[in-house]
């Protein structure tokens, strides 16, 4: 069985980490099919917006495998380390939309997953933190870069320095969780928000979430100048033509992502 689930339904892609016997950790197998599925999402003009969810009740991820970890060389775990920051990189960088919808558990790894998703929904009563620390390591796949951009430097180093772990009500509180619902609603709220986008033009979707995420990262003016480009693109879409004419007629636009 497959330790990553892939599939695109409706314009959304639902990936699903899938070793529920092993809280959904990450293993090097494991970290290579997330990696090849992240990479055909980019590129897949029928996706646009992407779900990522655990299988089972207990847990999103629980992060890295542990045991397979107590078997491996230096270079190895040199090697998983540099693997999962490349496939979280590249997560954070999807030109769509992301939403982990967490059900369970998201310690380490798990929570860093979560980090480099756009949004994050949780079950209540849920626990999750950077807790490397704890095992004379620290997060090593995005989560002292993504941490602090998301809640600020001092709650930041509050949480990674102390291993704290947060349950989902603390977390929606430090301005990390956008929702927290119970789990039998957890998929369908997930749903519910990729629904809300998927309303809009595709192209537009992607240009304003280039423009957000590299205007973070400079000053000002520059972040302006990426907001003209990315305005630019829109300009001669044919998705564009279609919310005026569709505004006059007094009916839903019919978005092709054109």
């Amino acid at each position: 069985m497959s330790s990553i689930l892939y599939e695109v339904k409706n314009h959304i892609a639902y990936v699903t980490l899938n070793r529920p016997d092993v809280l959904n950790c990450f293993n090097f197998e494991t970290l290579q099919r997330l990696g090849d599925v992240v990479e055909d999402i980019h590129h897949n003009p029928e996706v646009r917006v992407a779900i990522f969810t655990g299988a089972g009740e207990k847990s999103f991820s629980a992060g890295a495998d542990l045991k397979e970890r107590k078997s491996l060389s230096e270079h190895e775990v040199r090697r998983n380390v540099n693997k999962i920051r490349e496939v979280f990189s590249a997560v954070d960088k999807l030109p769509q939309p992301t939403i982990a919808a967490m059900n369970g558990y998201a310690f380490g790894g798990g929570f860093e997953l979560a980090l480099a998703c756009d949004f994050r929904i949780a079950v209540a009563g849920t626990k999750m933190g950077l807790t490397e620390l704890g095992w004379a390591i620290i997060p090593g796949a995005g989560g002292t870069q993504r941490l602090p951009r998301l809640i600020g430097q001092a709650k930041a180093m509050e949480l990674i320095l102390t291993a704290k772990k947060l349950s989902s009500e603390d977390a929606l509180d430090y301005g990390i969780l956008n929702e927290v619902v119970s789990g039998s609603e957890l998929m369908q709220t997930a749903e519910k928000w990729a629904e809300r986008m998927l309303l809009n033009g595709p192209i537009a979707l992607k240009q304003a979430k280039y423009a957000i995420k590299q205007g973070m990262n400079v000053d000002l003016e520059t972040g302006l100048n990426l907001e003209a480009k990315a305005y630019e693109i829109t300009i001669p879409t044919k998705d564009r033509v279609e919310a005026l004419v569709a505004f006059g007629e007094k009916r839903p636009p019919q978005f092709k992502g054109e």
